[in-house]
């Protein structure tokens, strides 16, 4: 019960600070069930849930701030969504699933590191739509297998080409989460029809944490000290994976 308790404020607080650059936290839930080393039969289907929660609150936030462009998000979706169905369905040997996932770990880490929220005002670039699709796809694969939404791929592409600003990366990001998580867990539910019953704790320590953080990110700005701390976890928990 500790442990489930404990759990829960990591969950909480990745939520929230996911939730606030358009995240939905999955990379951050899988860091704190790692630590606790959770099975993967349990982290997988637990982080798609919990990303589709807080990242339907996400959207929904970013939306309704003026964040989201529709122009931005199809060519990426469109792709993604099918290939997040077929990763979900994948069943990864166990040692596999904890290499790919603490490689991915270290990834997020290094975003977080990199954060900055400054507000660029160049011209945002047309997205090539087959180079969109493509990147969709893969993504959405490995979104599906590992138990995570993508958004940790997607965001710095988007900064990176000039595809779009921050905060509607942020609310791009949210609504591509959301998909491919919805799609990845009708993928594991139609292989492996398996949920945890300890996720709806969980879920209820994740909204709550969805809800102030894309508050505050799509109003304001959060202190980027905090991403770098919760990077730290990420690369614990990632190096503990690799090195079990």
């Amino acid at each position: 019960m500790d442990d489930t308790f404990f759990l829960a404020i990591l969950i909480f607080a990745a939520g929230l600070l996911y939730s606030s650059v358009g995240h939905a936290g999955a990379s951050g839930y899988l860091a704190a069930m790692a630590l606790f080393s959770l099975a993967p039969d349990i982290m997988k289907p637990t982080a798609l849930v919990l990303n589709i929660l807080v990242a339907f609150v996400a959207a929904a936030q970013f939306h309704r701030a003026g964040y989201f462009s529709w122009r931005i998000f199809w060519p990426f979706a469109v792709s993604s969504i099918p290939f997040a169905f077929i990763g979900g369905a994948l069943s990864l040997p166990g040692s596999v699933y904890k290499q790919v996932l603490g490689l991915i770990l270290l990834f997020a880490a290094y975003r977080l590191f990199q954060y900055r929220h400054s507000e660029a005002a160049d011209a945002v670039k047309p997205v090539p739509v087959l180079w969109a699709m493509l990147f969709g796809a893969g993504v959405g694969l490995l979104s599906g297998a590992v138990g995570v939404g993508g958004g940790i791929f997607l965001s710095p592409l988007l900064l990176f080409m000039g595809w779009a600003r921050t905060k509607q990366t942020a609310g791009v990001s949210a609504a591509f989460i959301l998909v491919n998580s919805i799609a990845g867990i009708a993928g594991h539910l139609s292989s492996v029809k398996f949920l945890p019953d300890v996720v709806y704790i969980w879920a209820i320590a994740a909204v709550l944490g969805g809800i102030i953080g894309s508050g505050l990110g799509s109003r304001r700005f959060v202190n980027a000290t905090l991403y770098r701390l919760l990077a730290i976890v990420l690369v614990i928990a990632g190096a503990k994976l690799i090195l079990a």
